[in-house]
């Protein structure tokens, strides 16, 4: 019995230690946070998104579903190039009325 006793006693301490290693008990940790890794997002550094680019485009999984970071940097990304392109139809439409041709179709709409 007193074997008993001292074995479990024993199993609790190495518990308590192992524990105390893995979480840290002081100001500094033991186990230190890993950077995470930076996986290119796999758009086209080159030449403007094209549809079939967003189409081929997968983001990487972790543990916890996407890296937000991550998919945070490719929706700035591609907000940018739509903003980009936007203000770039807008000033192709304004030259083309100066010129008097009327106005493009409204290309606000997905009729496609």
């Amino acid at each position: 019995m007193i074997v008993f006793w001292f074995l479990l006693i024993a199993l609790v301490v190495v518990v308590a230690g192992v524990t105390l290693a893995v979480v840290g008990g002081g100001t500094e940790a033991v186990l230190p946070d890993v950077d995470p890794e930076i996986v290119a997002d796999g758009l086209p550094e080159t030449r403007p998104v094209l549809r079939a680019d967003i189409e081929a485009l997968r983001l990487p999984v972790a543990a916890r579903g996407y890296r937000m970071a991550e998919v945070d940097d490719v929706l700035t990304r591609l907000g940018a190039e739509l903003a980009e392109r936007d203000a770039r139809i807008a000033e192709l439409e304004a030259a083309r009325v100066r010129q008097g041709a009327p106005a493009g179709p409204d290309l606000t709409k997905d009729d496609r």
